[in-house]
C-alpha cells in the first residue's frame, strides 16, 4: 500500500491536502458492498439504500456525510435479478462456459455524488478511491450495470466514456444519454423518453384525440418530452388546452393551481410526464374535487402504478393508458426470490436491511435487547409471500437483459478472436474490444425476447399498450389491449396495432375511451369555419354552398363541383348534370306549340272571312289590303314563335329573332297605316289636298315597307358583325346545363329591340290621340285598344325575362309573343268577324246612312276606297 501512496505522490495526480481535506467530507469513508470473485468481474450500481437529503450539502457548512436514510425494496429486487442473471450464466454450458463472472455491487443512495464515489471504488478496487490510479491486480473488469435515474447515469458516463469502459444502464431514459459524442461508452436496456415520447404521441393521433393537456416537469425529462410531443401533435393538427408545467420540487400552491385549471378543462385526454410524488399529488386534488373521466396517458406504466396506493384514487384512474416497452423477463427469478435466505449470502451486506424493511422486523444484534413487541428476524421468512406491487410493470428484473448483454459480447468477442486464430487469455481485453462487441450483440434471451441495441445503445424494441381497468369485484388491474412497433414505421408514424375487437369508444365491455375534442366531427356536406381567436381545433361546422362539396369529414373547405356536375341534396358529392332546353315533347312546350299552331289557324280563318266577305262595308272599312298585311303577319307571328322551341341549333338561333323582329315590325306598321289612314280622313277637307294624297293605298304600303326595311337593315347589321349562337349555359340552374342562343352583339339587338319599341310606341301614340274620332265601325277604338294590349304585354315581358333563368326565359318570350298577337287579333278583327258572321244587318250601306250626316258619308266613302 505505501508503494501505490508514493507513485500517487510521485506523478501528482491529486495532492494530499484534496484527498485527506474535501473527499473527507464529500464521501463516506466506506460503503456496503456485494462482491462475489470471478474470471471477469461485471460492477453494478443499485438505488439499494436512499440518502437522506437532510445529509446532502447546502453549502453553508460542511456536510457530515451521506447517511442511509431508507431502503428500496425495488431497486434491492433489480440488484437481485443482477446476482440471478450471473448465476444463471455461470451455470450456462453455451454461454461463457470456460469462464465464471463475478460482480461488485455497489449502492449509488439515489445520489450523484454517491454513485461516484462508488463507481470509483469499483475502478480503482480501494474502499477509499483515488481517482486515475488503481493498484488492483487480478480479474479483469468488463463493465458498469447501473445506475437508476438519469442523472446518476450522466455524470457515470462522462467519466467512463473517457476510458471507453461500457456502461449499461437499466433505468436511464434521458434522451441526452443517445448521444454518443457525449456519451460513447453508454448504453441501455431501455428506450430512450424521445422513442417513448414519440410512441405515446403516435397513440394519440391514431385514437383521433385533437384536445389533450399536457402536464411536464421543469425538468430536462419533462422539458424535452413535453416539447417533443408538442411539436408532433401540433404537426399532426392536435391542438393543446394547456401546457401545465409543475415545478420539480414540491409545490403545494402549483399544485392547487393545477388541479384548479384542470377542473375548468373541456379536454378528456392529459399526456402526462410528471415523477411519483408530484403526480400523486395532482390526482389526490383531482379526487377531491370529485373530477373524473378524463383519460390518463403516459409513456411509462410504475409511476401510475405507485399512485394506486391512494384510497379510491382507480376512479380518476380508470381508462388510464400506458406504454411498457417490451423486454426480456427472468424466468426463474421468483422462485429465486422465494428461496432467497440471508444465511445463505453472509458477503450481501444489504440483505438484513432490506429484510427488516420488507418483513417489518428486527434482527438480534449483540450486546442490545430486543424491546417487547417487536418481532424478531428469524431469517426464513420467504419473498413469496411480499411479491412486488404490480409485478408486470414494475421491472424488478430490470437488470438482468443487461448482465447477459454483456455476457453475450464477451462471449461474441473471444469467440471472434478464435476464428481469426489469436490464441489470446479471455481475461485480457481492452474495455474498448468489449464495448466494440457490445454494439453489436444480436442475441435470444430464454424467455426468445430478441435483444438487439441500435447506433445510438438504446434497446431495440416494441411498446405495449396496457390498460388500466376494474375487474367486476372492483379490483384494478392492467389489461394488455395493443402494441406500437417503432421498427415498422412510414415517416415519423409509428405502427399502432390493437387488438381486433378494440375499438375507439368502446375499448371494452366494461369502460369506454371518450372522445376528446374541442368541436364535434363535420359531416360530409359541411366545412369547418375557425372560432375567432380559438385554436384551429375549435371550429364550426358550416354547410356547403351551393355548388360546391364535401366528400369527407373535417374538410377545411368545400370543394367546386366540375362545370359539367352539381352538388348532390347533401353537398357530399357531385351529380352529372343534365341538358335542358324547351322541347316540343314535354307538357309546357306542347301547351305553347298548339297556343302557336291555334292563334295562326285563327288568323288564317279571319283572313278567309275577310276575302270571302271583301266587298262588304266592314271589310272595305280602312284599307282592306292593310288588313290582308296584318292578318298575314300575325299569323306568322305565331308561327315564328316555334323557332324558340325544340334544341337550339345554329340556324334556330340566327332565324328566331330576326323573324320574330321583322314579321312583327310588318305587324305594327300595319297598325300604324291603319290609324293614320283614319286620322288623315277626318283631316281631308276638299277634294285634292296632299292629305287626300296619302290616303291612297300606295302611301300606307310604303310605311310597312320603310318600317320594315330599317328592321331588316338593323338585322343584317347584327347577323353580320356578331350573330346569335347557340350557348351552354351553365349558370341560370345550377343541376342543369341550359340549351339557349346566345344574342351575340347586345348593342344591336338592343337596336332591333329599340327600334320595334319605338315603333309601338308612336303607333299607341297615334291611336291613343284618335281614339275620340267619330268612326261607323269604332275602328279607332279598336286600334287603341289592340295596341295598348300590345304595349302592356310587352312592358311585362321586360321583367319577367330578366327575372327568369333556363328555358323559363324562353317560354315567357313565347308566351309574350303569343299573348300580344292574340291582342292584336282579337283587339282589330273579333269585333269586325262579330258584325260580318252574327250581325250582318249592321253591314249594309242602308244601315250605316241611317241617322249619319253628310261629313259621315264623306269619311265613309274615303273609307272604303280600294
Amino acid at each position: 500500500m505505501w508503494l501505490c501512496t508514493f507513485l500517487f505522490a510521485l506523478f501528482g495526480c491529486l495532492s494530499e491536502s484534496a484527498f485527506f481535506g474535501p473527499r473527507a467530507w464529500i464521501l463516506p469513508r466506506k460503503g456496503p458492498h456485494f462482491d462475489r470473485p470471478g474470471d471477469v468481474i461485471i460492477g453494478g450500481s443499485f438505488c439499494i439504500f436512499r440518502f437522506s437529503d437532510g445529509t446532502l450539502s447546502n453549502f453553508t457548512a460542511p456536510p457530515t456525510g451521506l447517511q442511509a436514510s431508507s431502503v428500496s425494496e425495488w431497486g434491492y429486487r433489480v440488484m437481485q435479478s443482477f446476482v440471478f442473471a450471473i448465476e444463471e450464466i455461470n451455470k450456462s454450458a453455451e454461454l461463457l462456459s470456460n469462464l465464471t463472472l463475478g460482480f461488485s455491487i455497489r449502492n449509488s443512495g439515489d445520489s450523484v455524488h454517491g454513485a461516484l464515489y462508488e463507481m470509483m471504488g469499483f475502478l480503482t478496487g480501494q474502499d477509499e478511491p483515488i481517482p486515475n490510479y488503481t493498484c488492483q491486480y487480478g480479474s479483469a473488469q468488463a463493465a458498469l450495470v447501473g445506475d437508476t435515474r438519469s442523472s446518476l447515469s450522466v455524470s457515470m458516463a462522462r467519466l467512463l466514456g473517457l476510458y471507453k469502459f461500457p456502461q449499461i444502464s437499466y433505468s436511464s431514459s434521458l434522451p441526452s444519454l443517445s448521444d454518443k459524442i457525449q456519451f460513447p461508452s453508454f448504453l441501455r436496456t431501455l428506450p430512450s423518453d424521445l422513442t417513448s415520447c414519440h410512441a405515446v404521441t403516435q397513440l394519440i393521433i391514431h385514437f383521433q384525440w385533437s384536445w389533450v393537456i399536457i402536464l411536464s416537469q421543469d425538468d430536462d425529462f419533462g422539458e424535452q418530452a413535453s416539447s417533443l410531443a408538442t411539436q408532433q401533435l401540433s404537426a399532426a393538427g392536435v391542438c393543446i388546452e394547456f401546457h401545465l408545467h409543475v415545478p420539480s420540487q414540491e409545490s403545494l400552491g402549483k399544485i392547487e393551481e393545477t388541479v384548479q385549471k384542470m377542473q375548468k378543462c373541456t379536454a378528456r385526454v392529459v399526456l402526462v410526464f410528471l415523477n411519483n410524488s408530484n403526480f400523486q399529488l395532482i390526482l389526490s386534488g383531482l379526487l377531491a374535487a370529485s373530477v373524473s373521466g378524463q383519460v390518463w396517458v403516459s409513456n411509462g406504466i410504475l409511476h401510475i402504478a405507485m399512485a394506486l396506493s391512494i384510497p379510491g384514487i382507480s376512479q380518476v384512474l380508470q381508462g388510464t393508458l400506458g406504454l411498457l416497452y417490451d423486454c426480456s423477463r427472468a424466468i426463474g427469478f421468483p422462485d429465486f426470490l422465494a428461496h432467497l435466505r440471508p444465511s445463505q449470502t453472509p458477503e450481501d451486506m444489504f440483505i438484513k436491511k432490506f429484510w427488516e424493511s420488507t418483513f417489518d422486523c428486527t434482527w438480534p444484534y449483540q450486546n442490545s435487547t430486543v424491546t417487547e413487541g417487536v418481532q424478531v428476524c428469524s431469517g426464513n421468512e420467504s419473498l413469496k409471500n411480499k411479491p412486488h406491487s404490480f409485478p408486470e410493470v414494475s421491472k424488478i428484473d430490470d437488470a438482468y437483459t443487461a448482465v447477459y448483454s454483456i455476457a453475450h459480447a464477451l462471449h461474441d468477442m473471444i469467440a471472434s478472436a478464435h476464428q481469426d486464430g489469436i490464441d489470446t487469455n479471455p481475461q485480457d481485453f481492452h474495455h474498448w474490444q468489449l464495448l466494440h462487441a457490445l454494439k453489436k450483440v444480436h442475441f435470444k434471451t430464454l424467455d426468445g425476447t430478441k435483444i438487439m441495441f441500435d447506433v445510438n445503445g438504446d434497446l431495440v424494441t416494441k411498446f405495449d399498450i396496457l390498460q388500466g381497468q376494474k375487474t367486476p369485484t372492483g379490483v384494478f388491474h392492467w389489461v394488455h389491449v395493443g402494441m406500437i412497433d417503432p421498427q415498422v414505421s412510414s415517416g415519423n408514424k409509428m405502427m399502432v396495432q390493437l387488438k381486433e375487437d378494440l375499438q375507439v369508444g368502446a375499448l371494452n365491455a366494461e369502460i369506454t375511451v371518450p372522445t376528446s375534442i374541442c368541436s364535434e366531427s363535420c359531416l360530409p356536406g359541411f366545412s369547418q369555419v375557425p372560432r375567432l381567436g380559438a385554436p384551429h381545433c375549435c371550429f364550426d361546422c358550416s354547410p356547403c354552398p351551393e355548388g360546391q362539396f364535401a366528400d369527407q369529414r373535417d374538410m377545411k373547405r368545400c370543394l367546386l363541383c366540375p362545370k359539367e356536375q352539381y352538388s348532390s341534396h347533401t353537398r357530399d358529392h357531385c351529380l352529372p348534370r343534365t341538358e335542358i332546353f324547351l322541347a316540343f315533347e314535354e307538357p309546357l312546350g306542347f301547351i305553347l306549340t298548339l297556343m302557336a299552331i291555334l292563334l295562326a289557324g285563327l288568323a288564317l280563318l279571319v283572313l278567309g272571312v275577310f276575302l270571302k266577305h271583301r266587298d262588304i262595308p266592314v271589310v272595305r272599312a280602312n284599307n282592306r289590303t292593310l288588313s290582308y298585311f296584318l292578318l298575314i303577319s300575325l299569323s306568322l307571328c305565331s308561327l315564328c314563335s316555334l323557332l324558340f322551341l325544340g334544341r337550339p341549333t345554329v340556324t334556330t338561333c340566327l332565324l328566331r329573332q330576326t323573324t320574330f323582329a321583322v314579321v312583327f315590325t310588318v305587324a305594327v306598321s300595319s297598325v300604324l297605316a291603319k290609324t293614320l289612314t283614319v286620322v288623315l280622313a277626318f283631316r281631308v277637307t276638299k277634294p285634292g289636298s296632299r292629305i287626300q294624297v296619302c290616303l291612297s293605298p300606295g302611301a300606307s304600303t310604303s310605311v310597312i315597307l320603310i318600317a320594315s326595311l330599317i328592321q331588316a337593315v338593323l338585322c343584317g347589321v347584327w347577323l353580320a358583325t356578331s350573330p346569335p349562337f347557340p350557348e351552354r349555359d351553365m349558370i341560370s340552374e345550377p343541376r342543369h346545363i341550359v340549351i339557349q342562343c346566345q344574342e351575340g352583339s347586345g348593342a344591336t339587338f338592343f337596336c332591333v329591340l329599340g327600334f320595334l319599341g319605338f315603333l309601338a310606341g308612336g303607333t299607341f301614340s297615334v291611336a291613343f290621340l284618335a281614339r275620340a274620332l267619330p268612326d261607323v265601325f269604332n275602328e279607332t277604338k279598336f286600334l287603341t285598344f289592340s295596341m295598348l294590349l300590345f304595349c302592356s304585354v310587352w312592358t311585362a315581358f321586360l321583367p319577367l325575362y330578366h327575372s327568369a333563368r333556363g328555358k323559363s326565359t324562353v317560354a315567357v318570350e313565347i308566351f309574350s309573343i303569343l299573348a300580344s298577337t292574340a291582342g292584336l287579333l282579337g283587339g282589330i278583327f273579333i269585333p269586325k268577324c262579330y258584325i260580318i258572321l252574327l250581325k250582318p244587318e249592321k253591314n249594309t250601306p242602308a244601315w250605316l246612312r241611317q241617322g249619319h250626316c253628310a261629313h259621315q258619308d264623306r269619311q265613309f266613302s274615303m273609307l272604303h276606297r280600294r
